[in-house]
């Protein structure tokens, strides 16, 4: 395999700097051309979309591990998941070598150039997999502490469970959308502290949440727990992820088998999945666990990761009001502050023998750090509505109104290369009731 994160690598394909999708990202999704509804899977490049399904018809990954077996045709990026690590190094070292500047089989084939590449703004994107799970978790310990005080103060803040194990729930995956769709604010019922009954109406106070998930790779057989030297081999790669919240719906039902229709009417997520082999520079070592995990969660096996499982992403959250001519920066935070990794929380949902299967999505829960302005929700940010958040507009912002635009950012950067996740944008729209 060689190296496709070296940052001295071009493209033929003139990619402007700082640009989130530069030949060493080479993300995964699935997309429809203008002139073909059917959707098929694509490679991102700077501005142009390299659609897998005409290399694969071409017999370009013929030679590779992949062989003559067919999987960009589909309408998702399931069964190329479902191959495991050596195929997918394999197929990325093939469409890294054919994108670059110095290969004349793609860049002076005029005929299959202009098959192959399309510009992104003439594509529709889908979702990147068809999800048959998602599960979300809560794994910021800042986040678990800040929401803790505030409802328990700080001498109770985190459950006596939170420093032994990843905690998470089942999320809705039939709800799970892509960057760009509106967002409907949820009905459901809330309960005043000093009301006698329930009412049911709209969310009132509705939260965004900042994560970061990941796509699994081939899964295991039920029964059969995945280990901790197995997780690198199940997991794609990862995607931004705003888990919208009805925090008063939440408050009313979370008791005692935690949220139900606070979180179940909608997940946005960006489109492109990045893989795992792109951010391998940028893994560093998670924060200290105290105390140290039971055996079957010790990272120290964890698919021999130099540096550890956390990743040195740059996370950013903006809002944009209907009177505001641009977004209005709310958040800055980082995926390395998760307190529980990705492969302790994928080792831990199936140590049950739980089967995880090609496609599922899990997310981290919300990412908040160590500073007011690195907190992942509004929750936090206006701290239970106490703090409102000031607009350059002159407006407040407590928690997110009809017609606002939440949009969240994520990149890596190093050596003039970076490494973006595109957009994960959603537009709140009133109620209907």
């Amino acid at each position: 395999m060689t190296d496709t994160t070296d940052p001295s690598l071009r493209s033929f394909i003139e990619v402007p700097p700082n640009h989130d999708f530069p030949i060493q990202n080479l993300p995964y999704g699935v997309f429809s051309r203008p002139d073909e509804e059917k959707p098929r899977c694509g490679v991102r490049i700077g501005d142009f979309v390299l659609d897998l399904r005409v290399l694969e018809h071409a017999d370009h990954f013929r030679d590779t591990p992949l062989g003559d077996d067919h999987v960009f045709c589909k309408q998702g990026l399931n069964k190329f998941m479902s191959k495991g690590a050596a195929i997918w190094h394999a197929v990325r070292d093939r469409v890294s070598s054919l994108l670059r500047v110095d290969n004349a089989t793609l860049r002076d084939d005029e005929s299959l150039r202009q098959r192959a590449l399309v510009p992104a703004e003439n594509v529709t994107m889908h979702l990147p997999a068809e999800i048959g799970d998602y599960t979300d978790f809560y794994s910021s310990k800042h986040h678990a502490f800040n929401v803790g005080t505030m409802f328990r103060g700080p001498e109770n803040a985190l459950m006596p469970n939170y420093l032994w194990i990843p905690v998470g729930y089942h999320g809705r995956a039939s709800s799970v959308v892509l960057s760009g769709t509106e967002i409907t604010r949820p009905c459901g019922q809330t309960k005043a502290d000093d009301a006698e009954a329930p009412i049911f109406g709209p969310c009132r106070l509705l939260d965004f949440e900042l994560e970061v998930g990941f796509f699994t790779g081939p899964g295991n057989t039920l029964g059969e727990p995945i280990s901790m030297a197995q997780a690198a081999d199940h997991i794609f790669g990862m995607v931004l992820v705003n888990d919208w919240s009805a925090r008063d719906v939440q408050k009313w039902e979370y008791q005692p088998l935690g949220p139900f229709l606070a979180k179940n009417f909608a997940t946005t997520i960006s489109p492109w999945v990045v893989p795992m082999a792109a951010l391998e520079p940028f893994r560093c070592a998670p924060p200290a666990q105290d105390p140290a995990p039971l055996a079957y969660l010790t990272q120290s096996g964890a698919g021999g990761a130099p540096g550890g499982w956390a990743y040195d992403i740059e996370l950013e959250v903006a809002i944009r009001t209907p009177s505001s001519d641009a977004p209005h920066p709310v958040c800055r935070s980082n995926f390395k502050h998760m307190y529980w990794t990705m492969a302790q929380q994928l080792v831990h949902h199936s140590a049950t023998g739980c089967n995880i299967r090609p496609g599922d999505l899990l997310a981290s829960g919300t990412i908040s750090g160590p500073t007011e302005e690195s907190y992942g929700s509004m929750l936090e940010l206006a701290w239970r509505g106490t703090k409102p958040i000031q607009f350059p507009t002159g407006e407040e912002r407590k928690f997110i109104a009809d017609n606002d635009t939440v949009l969240m950012r994520g990149w890596c950067e190093a050596d003039g290369v970076r490494i973006g996740f595109g957009a994960c944008d959603g537009t709140v729209q009133p109620a209907r009731i």
